[in-house]
């Protein structure tokens, strides 16, 4: 229910599924090519014609750049005035792209949910509940400071250093080859310098008794993590690379291909991915999973269960969330959330109903979608100012992995505060919803003080932590609205 950073870098607990299960937070990681292409330069007819038949999509098979790492194609006047014209076409692209983004953004997001007064620590926690939320975030500060740094440092030295090139330029074998080790070297080399950082942290965690895991579980998650990332950066990669090297105007069908991704991804993971964490059970019959399945049809949300993930083996953090599509949607509660009172499960599920009931998941996936396409566009337009500082001559080029990465993950972390700043709106709307439904708002109080005694939140956020780590409302912020929202519907103000 509430974002955390970590270690490395900026991230947050899953909440509602599909959306954020798809894309990389900001500081997940650096996410890191030469490839032949016919020289345009050559004047005899044959040559002519085949490069005509490549730029109108009809090539022969031949790849359009050059494994030569001394060779660069941009050198060629015909190239050259061909890459400018490509340029303006992409620049419309990404014009319109922006355009739609925005305004899907602007239209969805609930920009004025519900006036509430200042939020107010004092009255609903401890002095000693807020010492001890001070002293955890005094304490994770520094990793967390460290891990952004860290990430930012080395995506700024694969972008506009040749270190990545000389790095990657030692492997041998095919392109595709090359593709995959390159993205493999460079997050071994990431994650040998985040993982200390990631010890610290879980240490940190294991002293505020929010980790229940042993260092063998703590490993075993964090490489099928790094399993999971390498994976889906080796399949864009690949695909990315082999386009740029069959097609001049590769950005086309690789935002098609990125936008796709992204709603695939949406559907897959919570069937394909998530198993590789938690384990899953159908929740017991009971008069839980009746309410919450009751609950559900109530709202105009159809869910294909209500299970329950061990989450205990590894935290003691409480969450639940919504995930997947249609037949893939489902309800999971942490079974450490189990523990708490039924009617503060009840509105804990309620709030994550919101966000179906809202298709915020399906638009997230679409912006998310979108934004990937973007991602795509802009990669073309940026990668030629950067390219010769970073030692390559193509994205076609398998030494280009790292500049790939390293731009991916600058990406990720501008976007990360407007990206939160869009969050926050739409949990303050399934706020607003889980009230509507349930017609609580001392339970609702309740449930979210359990929540921030219980995972540490920060309860008084400084600005610059809220802007780059925020993806909700701070507890008093969300106890102030059900306040309000009491006020304004009549109700007994708790």
């Amino acid at each position: 229910m509430s974002g955390r950073r970590d270690a490395d870098g900026p991230s947050e607990e899953a909440e509602a599924g599909g959306g954020e299960a798809a894309a990389a937070g900001p500081g997940d990681g650096v996410h890191a090519g030469a490839v032949r292409a016919e020289d345009p330069s050559r004047t005899d007819a044959g040559a002519a014609g085949a490069w005509r038949r490549r730029e109108r999509g009809q090539g022969d098979g031949v790849p359009v750049t050059t494994d030569d790492p001394a060779r660069d194609p941009a050198d060629d006047p015909a190239h050259d005035a061909a890459e400018r014209r490509f340029r303006r076409q992409a620049a419309v692209v990404l014009a319109v792209l922006a355009a739609v983004i925005l305004a899907v953004a602007a239209l969805s997001t609930p920009w004025r949910v519900l006036a509430a007064g200042p939020p107010d620590p004092a009255r609903d926690f401890t002095a000693a509940e807020i010492a001890r939320a001070r002293a955890f975030d005094a304490a994770t500060s520094l990793p967390s400071y460290l891990g952004l740094a860290l990430t930012l440092a080395f995506a700024a030295l694969l972008v506009a250093t040749p270190f990545g090139a000389k790095v990657l330029g030692r492997l041998k074998g095919p392109w595709w080859v090359r593709v995959v080790l390159g993205v493999l070297v460079l997050t071994a080399i990431v994650e040998a310098v985040r993982w200390p950082l990631g010890v610290w942290f879980e240490t940190l965690l294991r002293d505020y008794g929010l980790s229940t895991q042993d260092w063998a579980g703590w490993t075993a998650d964090r490489l099928k993590s790094l399993g999971v990332e390498a994976f889906l950066l080796c399949l864009m990669l690949l695909v990315l690379v082999g386009l740029a090297r069959r097609v001049r105007r590769w950005w086309i069908p690789a935002a098609v291909g990125a936008g796709a991704l992204t709603v695939v991804m949406s559907f897959v993971y919570p069937v394909v991915f998530e198993p590789l964490f938690n384990d899953f059970t159908s929740m017991p019959q009971g008069s839980l999973r009746d309410n919450l399945l009751d609950m559900a049809e109530r709202d105009g949300v159809p869910v294909q269960d209500v299970l329950v993930a061990d989450a205990s083996r590894r935290t003691t953090a409480l969450n639940a969330y919504v995930s997947g599509f249609g037949a893939t949607r489902r309800i999971v509660v942490y079974d450490t959330l189990l523990k708490a009172p039924q009617p503060q499960v009840e509105l804990v599920v309620a709030h994550e109903l919101g966000h179906a009931e809202a298709d915020d998941v399906l638009y997230g996936t679409l912006v998310g979608a979108m934004g990937a396409a973007l991602g795509a566009v802009l990669l073309f337009l940026v990668f030629g100012a950067v390219r010769r500082r970073a030692g390559v001559t193509s994205i076609a080029d398998p030494r280009a992995v790292g500049v790939v990465m390293g731009l991916m993950t600058l990406g990720s972390l501008i976007m990360g505060p407007a990206q939160n700043v869009i969050s926050r709106h739409v949990e303050a709307r399934a706020d607003v919803h889980a009230l509507d439904l349930t017609r609580d708002p001392a339970t609702f109080i309740a449930m979210q003080k359990r929540l921030a005694i219980t995972n540490i939140s920060d309860l008084s956020p400084d600005p610059v932590e809220y802007v780059l780590y925020a993806s909700h409302p701070s507890s008093p912020e969300r106890i102030a609205l059900a306040r309000s929202w009491a006020e304004l519907n009549g109700v007994p103000v708790p």
